[in-house]
């Protein structure tokens, strides 16, 4: 009987019923009288009251007793009390369930969000984007797009518990059959409704989804597109919209940061470039010139004064060493960081190698991550780059201190000093510069004290995670 239609439901998914009704008779009583369904208990008649609160409609309350065909004004009003009181009550369980399914979604996306931001590498950013949503989130459906060249072109696609390795990745997306993106991306905000994935590749699914497409917008224009879909008998709640919006606000600036801190990075390396380049013309490839002429000159000279021959080849020698030393210098400067002997012990065997006397000094011991030992190594690098060529001094010390917060690091050299206000557009400044972007970038800070015949003095200090120092790296 709980399967057939009736007039009560009947009145109720038209509209018609808005209060309690005084009897009705119920066709699945008939019919079951009819039949002979089994015995009905004599029940022939029932009160129907919707079940009702703040305007919305929960369902029905029917009421019987057997042969009643009844209820009068007094029985209708109790039975409104009640079914309004059952009302409220379902109204307050949806209201608690929702706000704690919020409550549990926004502390998903809170937790997704660290994770994706940790994500600096836009050739793996698609990949792991649908992977880490698909482990926060039970989507079954989930890709990202990307526009390039002023084409919607699919990226990265999750499918039923699993991520879809196609060849198909990566190719231009045909918007005929796919409604609901089109219409996100026209009208820039999410944008919902059903429709089929034949547009995805390699999805044999010929059911109809609820889908939900996010635009990606960045300064008023589109950059990409979330897609996620759900089945029908599951379509995507409020809470799971208002998610969605969140997400692509996340995804749209992790996208463009990552895609600024490469040409930040890819500009780092020119400048790196044009920096080797000067330092290659103004001492090796002056001290090759010098070593040419002075080879001439003996050659002419040898028949006639062999004691000016000798003093030439002296001087010969010299500047091949210096020429030598400038070239050691810029092939470890070229070299990647190899710092597995540990931070120190490669800083004092560069500045041993570059004609430098290291003193060193230590406090402290921890495992480093990569990352810091790295920024580490190219900052003392230049450091110790800058003594050698403008300090005018040999002697320089090196102190590494390390403790649970942070690390410092502090090179230091008694020798010509120079203002730092003053540096002039030449290697030196773009050398200090260089040294800042880097400490920034490891979330540290770097101080430069110097004062004229007063020596140089540069502080390092970056600071360490609370587990040990160790870090985690998405790409």
């Amino acid at each position: 009987m709980r399967h057939m239609s009736c007039w009560c439901l009947d009145k109720f998914w038209s509209g018609q019923l808005q209060q309690a009704v005084n009897i009705m008779e119920c066709k699945r009583l008939e019919d079951a009288v009819t039949y002979q369904w089994g015995d009905t208990q004599n029940l022939t008649h029932h009160a129907t009251v919707p079940l009702m609160a703040s305007g919305k409609r929960f369902g029905l309350l029917n009421v019987g007793s057997p042969g009643k065909e009844h209820f009068t004004e007094k029985e209708l009003t109790l039975l409104q009390s009640v079914a309004f009181q059952i009302g409220t009550a379902v109204e307050r369980i949806n209201l608690f369930e929702a706000q704690k399914q919020r409550a549990e979604y926004f502390a998903q996306l809170d937790e997704l969000t660290r994770v994706l931001w940790k994500i600096n590498n836009i050739r793996v950013l698609p990949e792991k984007v649908v992977q880490h949503i698909a482990r926060h989130f039970q989507w079954p459906v989930i890709s990202l797009f990307l526009i390039k060249n002023q084409q919607l072109r699919l990226e990265s696609l999750f499918y039923k518990g699993e991520a879809v390795v196609t060849t198909k990745i990566d190719h231009k997306l045909s918007l005929t059959n796919a409604h609901v993106i089109k219409s996100a991306l026209e009208q820039q905000n999410i944008a919902l409704g059903q429709e089929k994935l034949a547009f995805l590749p390699d999805v044999r699914e010929k059911n109809t989804w609820h889908a939900a497409a996010v635009p990606l917008i960045l300064s008023d224009k589109p950059i990409g597109l979330l897609y996620v879909a759900q089945t029908t008998d599951n379509p995507l709640s409020e809470t799971e919209r208002d998610v969605l919006k969140a997400l692509g606000d996340h995804l749209s600036l992790l996208i463009e940061t990552i895609r600024l801190h490469e040409q930040k990075q890819e500009m780092l390396l020119v400048e790196e470039r044009n920096r080797l380049a000067r330092d290659l013309h103004d001492s090796v490839n002056q001290k090759l010139f010098s070593l040419s002429l002075m080879a001439r000159g003996a050659k002419e000279c040898l028949p006639t004064d062999p004691q000016l021959v000798g003093e030439s080849l002296e001087e010969i020698q010299t500047l091949s060493k210096e020429a030598l030393a400038d070239m050691r210098s810029l092939i470890w400067q070229l070299r990647p960081a190899n710092v597995e002997a540990g931070i120190m012990t490669t800083l004092k065997q560069y500045g041993q190698k570059i004609g430098l006397k290291i003193n060193d000094q230590v406090e402290g011991i921890a495992q480093l991550p990569r990352r810091v030992e790295e920024t580490l190594w190219r900052i003392g690098q230049e450091a110790l780059n800058n003594i050698r060529k403008h300090a005018r001094t040999n002697v320089a010390t090196i102190k590494l201190t390390i403790d649970k917060k942070q690390i410092r690091l502090s090179i230091i050299d008694d020798g010509c000093g120079f203002n730092p206000h003053a540096v002039d557009g030449n290697g030196y400044s773009l050398g200090l510069t260089s040294m800042k972007e880097r400490a920034e970038e490891a979330g540290g800070s770097i101080h430069i004290y110097s004062q004229e015949n007063k020596g140089t003095r540069v502080h390092v200090s970056i600071p360490l995670k609370q587990d040990g120092g160790r870090e985690t790296n998405e790409d």
